[in-house]
């Protein structure tokens, strides 16, 4: 395996699995290990799931924010970071980030162009670009637009540090590809 995931969810997902059998071992990282300061794996990659700011699906956005400065650490270090959409109306759900984001909840199919030079070009690869299913769009940010639906930004990447963030609304798996890649080409950081 090339890479190591931490998967941040109360319990495990078929994403989980989906991670590992794209050849990425992975950590399951609950919303109390997040916080705790004890808790410090190694790993290549953190992935936050789409609902993370959705009360209805789970309690992760507190111990995200309270994790805010070891986050930011962690994609300083190295390593790479994963978001997915809000899943709600909540121009705040991005506030623990270290750079600017809003955020507009709008679920619907869209035809997604990915930026070739980006680390997210391959995130849709197994999919058909015409009709990608996304929870929102940003409106605002500061950083590059790595993807979009005509003008709207769907995809964003920052740079920071030795680490990549890259936030998206597509409501999808990544692309076996894109994981192998992205979770691959992180530094193994002490989270």
């Amino acid at each position: 395996m090339s890479g190591r995931a931490g998967f941040v969810w109360a319990t495990k997902q078929h994403f989980n699995r989906y991670i590992e059998d794209s050849g990425i071992g992975c950590e399951l990282i609950t919303p109390h290990m997040l916080a705790a300061p004890f808790f410090r794996p190694t790993i290549t990659c953190l992935i936050v799931p789409t609902g993370f700011a959705n009360p209805a699906y789970s309690n992760l956005l507190p111990a995200l924010r309270a994790s805010a400065p070891r986050i930011t650490r962690f994609v300083e270090n190295g390593g790479n970071l994963l978001v997915f959409g809000a899943a709600m109306e909540r121009p705040d759900a991005y506030d623990w980030l270290p750079f600017l984001l809003r955020y507009t909840h709008d679920h619907h199919p869209r035809s997604i162009s990915c930026s070739p030079a980006s680390a997210g070009r391959l995130i849709i690869e197994d999919y058909d670009a015409s009709c990608i299913e996304c929870d929102g769009s940003f409106s605002e940010f500061d950083a590059e637009c790595a993807g979009s639906s005509g003008e709207f930004a769907v995809m964003l990447e920052k740079h920071l540090g030795k680490g990549t963030i890259l936030v998206t609304s597509i409501h999808e798996f990544p692309s076996r590809a894109f994981l192998q890649e992205f979770c691959g080409s992180g530094e193994p950081v002490m989270f």
